[in-house]
């Protein structure tokens, strides 16, 4: 299966790079192919130009005429090919970092992820992939996180993103807290990391 994966953390050392490192790991040992961008190392931009700003376009062809940046154009056409999504990223402020969120606005766009043929219609999901795993860290309690908040990572994934692109299967998983965390408690999160994703594809 070939597996897009990315990551989003401003620090190489952090837990989450830890996380990519083994979920990578264990797929490429399952043989999976595995294209990764690192979006903090790449420098990727993620303010949304005016010129790709638009809610149409059918075509992997016209999205991709569009982007006038190289690594903006790559990434489209890596995703429209994967079969497996792979993510990893922190939960700051009940959302992804700002870098993961402009990628949002300029890779998942019409012709690449989806097709919207009104405003009022429902759009039709156009990436090839199974599945979908994301891996987040987080220092909020799972209790607190559903009662006071909404859990919104699980509705921006799970709900606002991910279905309307075609994807098929999902599954979130979060670690937490960081803060405070022993070695011995995040050695166990890494080998159900691994465990995971082994299984996940």
């Amino acid at each position: 299966m070939r597996i897009f994966s990315l990551i989003a953390h401003p620090r190489p050392n952090s837990f989450c790079h830890a996380i990519s490192d083994r979920a990578r790991n264990a797929l490429s040992s399952a043989r999976h192919e595995i294209v990764h961008h690192d979006l903090y190392a790449e420098g990727f931009q993620p303010c949304l130009t005016a010129e790709e700003a638009y809610s149409v376009g059918d075509t992997l062809e016209q999205a991709l005429s569009r982007a006038a940046d190289p690594t903006v154009r790559t990434h489209r056409k890596e995703i429209a090919t994967a079969e497996g999504l792979l993510v990893v990223h922190p939960n700051w402020w009940g959302k992804p970092p700002a870098i993961l969120s402009g990628w949002l606005d300029r890779v998942l766009v019409p012709g690449v992820a989806y097709r919207l043929a009104s405003a009022d219609g429902l759009p039709e999901g156009l990436l090839s992939i199974a599945k979908a795993v994301i891996f987040n860290t987080s220092d909020t309690q799972a209790e607190r996180e559903k009662a006071d908040f909404g859990d919104p990572l699980d509705l921006i994934w799970g709900r606002c993103v991910l279905p309307h692109c075609g994807v098929k299967a999902y599954e979130r998983h979060i670690f937490r807290p960081m803060v405070g965390s022993s070695d011995e408690e995040r050695l166990t999160w890494l080998l159900n990391v691994e465990e995971l994703s082994r299984i996940a594809f």
